[in-house]
C-alpha cells in the first residue's frame, strides 16, 4: 500500500487484526518500555522541544502527567525560563537532537514554529518517542504524507494539539455527533469562520539576540536577515514558516467541520476561493514556485489575512472557510447549530437537550466518539493513550487530512482557480502547478529525511 493512503481506519484495522492473531504490534508495551512504565509511579519521562509561547504552555501541561527532564529551544532564553521552575531537574539544550538522543525520554511535546513540526516529529518517532505536537502539524501537503508514513512505520502514539476535540465542555464533540446522526439532514453545509490574519512591513532588519541561533531557527526555510517580526507569534504571517490564519486558526474549525460532515478520512475533493495577498497574488505565487528569490520580496508579511474558500467533500457536503468572525455553523434541511469555544447553541440543540432520552443518547454517542476515554483534557488523553498504546482523539492521520484541506485552500487562492484533489494518489488532478505547491525547496542541512 502506498504510505500516502494510510488513514486512521487503516491504523485501527491493522492493530485490531494483529491483536486478534496474537501478534504483538510495534506500539504495544514490551520489555524495557513496560519496565520504565512500572517505575516512576506510572509517570513517564518527558521533554519539551520549542518552549516559547504556546510551546511553554503545552510543556508545562505535560509536566503534570510526566517527569519533565529536559527542554530544548534555539533561543536559550526561552529554554532557561521554562526550566527554571523545575529546580535543576530539567536539563537545557539548544539543539533538540540532544533531547532525542536521550534514552530515558519516552515522550516529547513539540511547540516550535510550524516549519519545524514535521522534521522534529519524524525524528522523534524514529528515536522511539511518543509525540504531542502543536497544530498546524505541517507546512506543506508533502510533509503530511511523510509524517503519516513514519507514524505508520513506527507505531508511536501521536496527539496533535487540536484541543477542540477534547475540551470546551464537549461542545464540539456534541456538534459532531448531532451532525453525523442525520438529525440536521442528509446533506450538510458548514461555515467555518476563523478571523483575520495580520498585515505588516516592510520591516527593518537587525542583529539577532545573542541567545538565539538564528540559522537554526530558520531551518529548512530560506536564509534571510533577522527581524523580530519573523519570530514570536507573528511567524504565522510568513509563508516560509506557516500558512497564515488559513492554517493556524483555520485548521481548528475545519478539523471539526470535516469530522462532522464525514470528511475526516478523505478531506475535500474540490476547493476554490479568493484571498487578499499583501505582496500580490502573482509575486507570492512566483516566489513559492521558486521563480523569484527571497531577496526580491519586500521584508513583509505575505500570507493572506482575509479569505473566503469553498471545500466540496466526496459525499456532497461542503465547507466554507472564511475570515469573518469566529464560529462554526452547520446546517441541513432539517435544522442547524452553531458552536465555538463558548459553547454549542441554537433552538434545535436546546430542544434536543430538554428530552431526557435525547440527552442520554447524546452523552452515549459523545463517549463513543471519544473512544471510551475519560474526558479530562487533551494532554491527559495523550498520556492515557501512551499508557494503553491506543489512538488519541486527535490522531495524526485525520489531522493531516484537516490541515491538507487548509493547505489546499491556500493553493487554490494562490493559483486563482478551482483545484481538484485525489486522496488515493495524494496529488492534484491534472494540475502541475498545484502539485509543485505541495512541497518546498528545503535548505540543507535542515531538510526533512523520512
Amino acid at each position: 500500500m502506498n504510505p500516502s493512503t494510510h488513514t486512521r481506519r487503516d491504523f485501527l484495522k491493522t492493530s485490531a487484526g494483529m491483536a486478534a492473531a496474537g501478534v504483538a504490534a510495534p506500539y504495544f508495551l514490551t520489555g524495557a518500555r513496560a519496565k520504565a512504565e512500572e517505575s516512576k509511579n506510572d509517570k513517564f519521562t518527558v521533554a519539551a522541544i520549542g518552549v516559547g509561547g504556546r510551546g511553554s504552555e503545552i510543556g508545562r501541561h505535560a509536566a503534570h502527567y510526566g517527569n519533565m527532564v529536559a527542554c530544548a529551544d534555539v533561543h536559550l532564553g526561552n529554554a532557561d525560563k521554562f526550566a527554571g521552575p523545575f529546580g535543576g531537574k530539567c536539563q537545557v539544550y539548544q539543539d533538540y537532537r540532544k533531547v532525542l538522543d536521550r534514552k530515558d525520554v519516552e515522550a516529547v511535546t513539540i511547540g516550535t514554529p510550524d516549519h519545524w513540526h514535521t522534521k522534529i516529529a519524524i525524528e522523534a518517532m524514529q528515536a522511539g518517542k511518543d509525540v504531542y505536537c502543536e497544530k498546524p502539524l505541517t507546512l506543506t501537503i508533502e510533509e503530511g504524507r511523510l509524517i503519516c508514513q513514519v507514524a505508520k512505520e513506527t507505531g508511536r502514539v501521536f496527539q496533535v494539539g487540536t484541543q477542540q476535540r477534547s475540551e470546551f465542555g464537549r461542545a464540539f464533540l456534541e456538534a459532531v455527533v448531532i451532525a453525523r446522526s442525520g438529525r440536521l439532514g442528509d446533506k450538510l453545509k458548514a461555515r467555518a469562520s476563523v478571523g483575520n490574519g495580520l498585515l505588516g512591513g516592510p520591516f527593518a532588519t537587525e542583529d539577532p539576540p545573542k541567545e538565539l541561533d538564528w540559522d537554526f531557527w530558520l531551518g529548512q526555510a530560506p536564509e534571510v536577515p533577522f527581524c523580530p517580526s519573523r519570530i514570536g507569534h507573528t511567524f504565522r504571517w510568513w509563508f516560509d514558516y506557516s500558512g497564515g490564519n488559513v492554517t493556524d486558526w483555520g485548521v481548528h474549525h475545519t478539523d471539526i467541520a470535516l469530522w462532522a460532515l464525514g470528511g475526516e478520512d478523505t478531506g475535500p475533493v474540490e476547493v476554490e476561493g479568493k484571498g487578499e495577498f499583501p505582496l500580490g497574488r502573482e509575486l507570492t505565487l512566483d516566489y513559492l514556485l521558486g521563480k523569484k528569490p527571497v531577496d526580491e520580496l519586500p521584508n513583509s508579511y505575505n500570507a493572506t489575512p482575509s479569505f473566503d474558500c469553498t471545500m466540496n467533500l466526496p459525499n456532497g457536503n461542503a465547507i466554507n472557510l472564511n475570515s469573518v468572525g469566529n464560529d462554526l455553523f452547520i446546517a441541513g434541511e432539517k435544522g442547524h447549530l452553531a458552536v465555538n469555544r463558548g459553547g454549542i447553541r441554537g433552538r434545535f440543540v436546546e430542544e434536543l437537550k430538554k428530552n431526557p432520552a435525547d440527552k442520554q443518547w447524546l452523552d452515549e454517542e459523545v463517549a463513543k466518539l471519544y473512544r471510551g476515554k475519560p474526558f479530562h483534557g487533551h494532554m491527559a488523553n495523550f498520556f492515557d493513550c501512551v499508557k494503553d498504546r491506543s489512538l488519541p482523539v486527535s490522531d495524526v492521520f485525520s489531522h493531516c487530512n484537516s490541515v491538507n484541506a487548509c493547505h489546499t485552500a491556500n493553493i487554490a487562492m494562490l493559483l486563482g482557480r478551482k483545484v481538484k484533489w485525489d486522496q488515493k494518489k495524494y496529488e492534484f488532478v491534472g494540475d502541475d502547478e498545484a502539485n509543485r505547491l505541495t512541497r518546498r525547496k528545503q535548505r540543507e542541512p535542515y531538510a526533512i529525511k523520512a
